[in-house]
């Protein structure tokens, strides 16, 4: 399940930016809930070389071969990206803190340097200033899975946009945002403070959380209960489930936990057997 503002929720990004809050007062809500009392956030910056060990590190391509999408968006979409990486890069989440997306990346504006990149909106692929910053946010959301962090705050993709042809991730392994009123928030429960280091290079994205121990723990996401179901004529909606399992350094499997479950409707018809469609 997705977890907002420390609540248990079932809504999507979609209904959220459906919803009855204009701009004005979704942006006052999030500003409400940056200062809510006894909540800490991220303050302090440090060089990873005082952080030696990786605790969980990913990397996604910079250009993908979208047809009938225009190769400036996805240029423009890398200029984005580098500008939140220099928000985000050597950031501590110090013990019993918490990091948000937004309040540290800020509203992407054109006078900030924020170009129109790649947008999906309602389920149709647009322009617009920032776009393309989810990438992002999957990225964090993917290795925050991968250790014991946890994931306070994280809006699904309501939409199942391309078919999985080169898919490495499981799908609904992401963490869609949209300013301000889709934040991906991650807090520190342990002892040991985390550094995110995120950069770009000619052709990635790369991440990574770094710790001053070696951890001790080591995580693998599963995919569980997928189904695409046929909701009516050309309507096709597919549900999965998130499972994070933690193992030891010998390998022995300590516990297992649902992370999220999704539920999107896909934008293509699916190529399915029968059975696979209740």
């Amino acid at each position: 399940m997705d977890r907002v503002l420390g609540r248990t929720t079932r809504r999507s990004a979609r209904d959220i930016l459906r919803g009855p809050l204009g701009p004005a007062a979704r942006r006052l809500r999030r500003e409400l809930q940056w200062r809510t009392p006894g909540v800490r956030f991220c303050v302090r910056r440090a060089d990873p070389s005082g952080f030696a060990y990786v605790a969980a590190e990913h990397a996604t391509p910079l250009m993908r071969p979208l047809s009938g999408v225009d190769p400036r968006l996805q240029r423009n979409k890398a200029v984005n990206l580098r500008i939140a990486a220099a928000c985000l890069d050597g950031l501590v989440l110090e013990p019993g803190v918490r990091l948000s997306f937004w309040r540290e990346v800020g509203r992407p504006t054109y006078r900030r340097g924020f170009l129109d990149g790649l947008v999906l909106s309602h389920g149709h692929l647009t322009e617009g200033v920032g776009g393309g910053l989810c990438q992002m946010t999957n990225l964090l959301y993917w290795m925050t899975l991968h250790t014991p962090l946890i994931v306070v705050e994280r809006w699904r993709h309501s939409y199942d946009v391309f078919p999985d042809a080169d898919r490495t991730q499981p799908f609904g392994s992401g963490a869609t945002c949209a300013w301000p009123a889709l934040d991906l928030q991650i807090e520190n429960p342990t002892a040991e403070p985390y550094l995110l280091s995120v950069r770009l290079s000619p052709t990635h994205l790369t991440g990574a959380w770094r710790t001053t121990t070696a951890p001790a723990t080591h995580y693998r996401i599963e995919e569980r209960a997928h189904v695409v179901t046929h909701d009516g004529p050309g309507t096709f909606v597919r549900h999965n489930e998130l499972w994070r399992l933690e193992f030891s350094a010998d390998g022995a499997l300590l516990c297992e936990r649902p992370v999220a479950t999704n539920d999107a409707l896909m934008m293509y018809e699916p190529f399915l057997p029968p059975a696979a469609v209740p």
